[in-house]
């Protein structure tokens, strides 16, 4: 589920917050051959070959004592920044147009819901691409202004990442990069870890890190991530995580585990915080993966094979007597 904050209908942003209790949206149902995929439990995430319709069915609630209006409709999505971005209003693109909804309006009673089913109906033509949308629940209610005419708006949707093109479906992976740790302005540890999308889906990133064999022996963690970095196919950028305000600088072994459905990626190392507030600390070393070392420790050992081979073959020919090879060239010409 994603919300927007409070907007006038004017495009100008409202110091008042809206109720984001107000409403809500879950999905109700997930495909079969994506129970196991935490992002589908969420999101409508999916794959079809062109030419496909298929629905999925969400319910609409409110927690609120009043009834409460609620409008919903498609709206544009993208990804830029690191970020999935939300078009303002009910502005339009390929995939928002091709989701119809059975109904535009629901007029729910006080703490009262609805079931809401969405029809996705992806044209023969349709390129290949992964596509992005929201689907909206949206409540106004009217603001305080002096002349009355400004409202809030409070909208809470349901990410929508649909991939079109024939075949399977395109794989999903990442990569960790290089990982810094860095003091805060009011001196919070934090740490800052820089993720490629090496996939061909858009990946949403869930993780924690942990801490261990610190200063003492002391350990920490795990402490969350921050849930609001998408990557698009090819992109990179950088998620953190704000950890213990006591933790001292260290050294640190760390422990990062990283998310996304059902691909998981971990990296191990040392690090150690800058005492400083504000100030970076030098890039983590990072540990080698166990799968990773073995097969070097392979190649190292397959290397050191061939050049003992072509050593001892050397070794041969210098072995030889004239006579020897005199009558080896004599046995040749024969």
């Amino acid at each position: 589920m994603v919300s927007a904050p409070a907007v006038a209908d004017a495009g100008r942003d409202q110091a008042r917050p809206a109720d984001k209790a107000l409403v809500g949206v879950r999905l109700l149902e997930i495909p079969a051959n994506r129970m196991d995929d935490p992002r589908s439990q969420a999101f409508i995430v999916d794959h079809v070959n062109p030419g496909t319709t298929f629905t999925r069915r969400f319910e609409v609630y409110s927690t609120s004592p009043k009834p409460q209006h609620v409008q919903l409709y498609a709206s544009a999505a993208g990804i830029k920044g690191g970020r999935f971005t939300f078009a303002p209003a009910r502005t339009s693109n390929e995939l928002s147009s091709w989701i119809t909804l059975n109904r535009s309006v629901a007029d729910l009673p006080a703490r009262g819901s609805i079931p809401v089913q969405a029809t996705v109906a992806v044209p023969e033509w349709a390129a290949k691409a992964e596509r992005y949308a929201v689907i909206w629940a949206q409540v106004s209610s009217a603001g305080a202004g002096q002349q009355g005419n400004i409202a809030l708006v409070n909208r809470v949707g349901i990410r929508t990442y649909l991939d079109v093109g024939p075949g399977g479906e395109p794989p999903s992976d990442f990569q960790i990069g290089r990982i810094v740790p860095q003091r805060t302005d009011d001196g919070q540890p934090k740490i800052v870890a820089t993720v490629s999308n090496t996939g061909q889906r858009a990946i949403d990133l869930d993780g924690e890190l942990s801490l261990s064999d610190g200063p003492s022996a002391l350990s920490g963690g795990p402490f969350q991530i921050n849930r609001d970095t998408t990557l698009a196919p090819g992109d990179h950028g950088d998620i953190t995580a704000l950890l213990g305000r006591d933790l001292p600088d260290g050294p640190w072994k760390f422990h990062l585990t990283l998310r996304s459905g059902r691909i998981s990626h971990t990296t191990t190392g040392t690090l150690t915080f800058p005492a400083k507030p504000g100030a970076w600390g030098l890039p983590a070393s990072s540990d080698f993966p166990l799968g990773l070392t073995l097969a070097l420790a392979g190649s190292v050992v397959l290397l050191a094979g061939v050049i003992l081979l072509i050593g001892f073959r050397r070794f041969r020919m210098r072995r030889r007597t004239p006579a020897t090879r005199h009558l080896h060239g004599d046995l040749a010409r024969r």
